[in-house]
């Protein structure tokens, strides 16, 4: 179990670098003006999403493994986990929301500020804070 766990946290880490800095070429897109440095970070941003969405997958995986292979969370005593979960859909809503939001890039049909952005890359922090928090310290 504690290989599934140590893989379960690389991945989680992996996939949240992702989260926190595809909002970030998001929020540069937004303030470009010269078509060269748009293409570069266009590119930039599909590679990373690519890449993002890799390593989600197997960090989804692994903690559906450690929840209904192993037991963890299960049981009463262990409303943390529904909290966790929740938080796991919103990211992966998050997640999904970065591909639109890129596809609209791609496309020149961006209609929100750097601004926007600026906020919108702050979901992912709060998440993974609550997510840590419940798993280390269980608060229910």
């Amino acid at each position: 179990m504690l290989w599934v766990k140590a893989f379960h946290i690389l991945f989680i880490a992996s996939w949240f670098a992702g989260l926190f800095y595809l909002p970030r070429i998001f929020v540069n897109l937004a303030m470009e003006t010269d078509a060269a440095a748009t293409s570069r970070l266009l590119l930039m941003a599909r590679k990373l999403y690519r890449f993002m969405t890799m390593l989600a997958v197997p960090a989804l995986l692994l903690g559906l493994w450690l929840w209904l292979g192993y037991g963890i969370g299960r049981g009463p005593g262990n409303a943390w986990l529904h909290v966790k979960l929740l938080v796991v859909l919103l990211l992966v809503g998050y997640h999904h929301a970065c591909g639109s939001l890129l596809k609209k890039f791609e496309q020149g049909r961006n209609v929100r500020s750097h601004t926007w952005y600026r906020w919108f890359n702050e979901f992912p922090v709060l998440g993974m804070l609550v997510a840590v928090i419940m798993v280390v310290v269980k608060p229910f």
